[in-house]
């Protein structure tokens, strides 16, 4: 949808972002492989996860992509704290995927929405993304159509990066203007 440029739109305008797949990336690189590996022997190689062979691993087990969430959300969750903790301002993004199905606790939700052709040749464009692993994706979020519905602010990213760059900067305005009321 757009969900992490549209971040970048954000952090441009200088508002801190968290980015929960970074996070989750530095985790698998250090402190969360000794721990993935344990629970899903076979899923690093040189002391880092990796990801190809943890997908297979937990695709495989019926159950453990749960177990991997119950695993990593904690980890991700102390450096969310931290990032909060560290930018301590009036206005941050936690750019997190299924933020919506999670049901985290924020002030406002910007949902970046792209018609359904254009998310699935996006998704599909990504490295090592297949049919089946799209499939699996759509099949673990709500619709578009209910994130929009429980949306604050809309970011429409199929209309160019200079039109979503200025829906994020009319966005901040009003968030601004409110903090300021």
């Amino acid at each position: 949808m757009g969900k992490s440029e549209t971040a970048k739109l954000f952090a441009a305008e200088g508002v801190p972002v968290f980015d929960a797949d970074a996070a989750v990336h530095a985790l698998y690189a250090g402190e969360a492989a000794p721990m993935l590996e344990a629970a899903f022997p076979g899923s690093t190689r040189g002391g880092a996860v990796d990801r190809a062979a943890l997908a297979q691993v937990v695709m495989a087990q019926p159950g453990a992509l749960q177990r991997l969430e119950d695993l990593m959300h904690p980890l991700v969750a102390d450096l969310r704290t931290q990032f909060l903790a560290d930018n301590p301002v009036p206005v941050v993004v936690l750019d997190i995927p299924l933020l919506l199905e999670t049901g985290l606790a924020v002030d406002a939700v910007v949902v970046a929405t792209a018609p359904e052709d254009v998310q699935r040749a996006r998704v599909l464009a990504r490295p090592g993304m297949t049919e089946d692993k799209f499939a699996a994706l759509l099949a673990r979020q709500m619709s578009d159509m209910e994130k929009r519905a429980q949306a604050h602010y809309l970011v429409i990213t199929d209309k160019g990066l200079d039109h979503a760059r200025e829906q994020v900067k009319m966005i901040l305005a009003d968030v601004r203007a409110k903090l300021n009321a």
